[in-house]
């Protein structure tokens, strides 16, 4: 059987290939020769490459390089998080001294304009740990892409967090007047101006956040957020049981069992102790010298 040779456009085609693996490789090569030592005692985290330095190593594969930036984003994320003993949400990062994700993002956006999964990180993760970062890389995203209404979202989501709420409320409703964008984003604008901080402005915001995420992290977080609101209900609801029973029997319930015909009454899953089960399936735990109802740490419904 005889070999086709390659044409030139093909073989021109895989020069361009082979050369931009090359450049990817010999930046990250560059930039892991130039980090900082682990034990370093002035700064473990100072920014090692700055972005006109990363432009002009990108060699035009922007948007590989962006990628890149990218994947160098979770894997800083994540490294922190391992570190840590305890649960934690990725939009509750203040703990971790996150100092170089904001300008690990901002290379990736900068690289490539219209990559939409970092601007949602940075919506999502950055507000607690530099919010002024988080609304400036969103907002250059909505300059370089006017017509894409989830960055409006973003936006909103950011006031949102901040109880910034006229801000948030106008951030939706100039979304809202978008090519495409669906109706929800003119209801959000009204409910901002109305009941910016109830319970049911967030179940929304995580609902639609759940529906449009990108990145299995944010839409993960979102999940469980959903949770966590409804957990919230199903505790305030709780809290009025053990307060009636306490004026009837003048005392709190030492055990779920004495609420028992209660909660079999409102259809409340229960576990075979009888505890009332959260959103996630995990037992309620009673605080009987307190009257109150505590989520597990075990559950999958975030305490904070």
């Amino acid at each position: 059987m005889k070999e086709r040779k390659l044409t030139k456009n093909e073989i021109g085609l895989l020069l361009t290939v082979i050369i931009g693996l090359v450049g990817i490789v010999g930046l990250s090569m560059w930039i892991d020769a130039h980090r900082p030592p682990a034990d370093s005692p002035v700064e473990e985290d100072r920014l090692y490459v700055n972005a006109a330095l990363v432009d002009r190593l990108a060699l035009g594969f922007n948007g590989l390089v962006a990628d890149w930036y990218w994947m160098r984003s979770l894997q800083y994320v994540g490294r922190k998080i391992l570190g840590l003993s305890e649960k934690i949400q990725i939009d509750s990062l203040t703990p971790l001294n996150l100092k170089l994700l904001a300008p690990l993002l901002d290379a990736a956006t900068s690289l490539d304009p219209q990559f939409m999964e970092p601007y949602q990180y940075a919506a999502v993760v950055l507000p607690t740990i530099d919010v002024d970062e988080a609304i400036r890389i969103t907002k250059k995203g909505i300059a370089s892409n006017p017509d894409s209404w989830r960055l409006y979202q973003h936006l909103g989501y950011i006031y949102w967090q901040q109880k910034d709420f006229k801000a948030a409320s106008e951030a939706y409703a100039t979304g809202a007047k978008l090519p495409g964008v669906p109706a929800w984003m003119e209801a959000m604008k009204g409910r901002m101006a109305s009941e910016g901080g109830s319970r049911d402005t967030a179940r929304e915001i995580y609902r639609r956040m759940y529906e449009e995420a990108g990145d299995e992290q944010v839409k993960e977080m979102a999940r469980r957020r959903l949770l966590q609101v409804d957990a919230m209900d199903e505790r305030d609801a709780l809290l009025r049981l053990m307060e009636t029973y306490k004026l009837k029997m003048g005392r709190c319930p030492s055990k779920w069992r004495e609420l028992e015909n209660v909660l079999r009454a409102l259809r409340v899953k229960v576990d075979a102790s009888g505890a009332p089960l959260d959103p996630a399936g995990t037992a309620y735990l009673l605080v009987k010298d307190e009257c109150d109802v505590k989520v597990d740490w075990r559950s999958e419904v975030p305490v904070k």
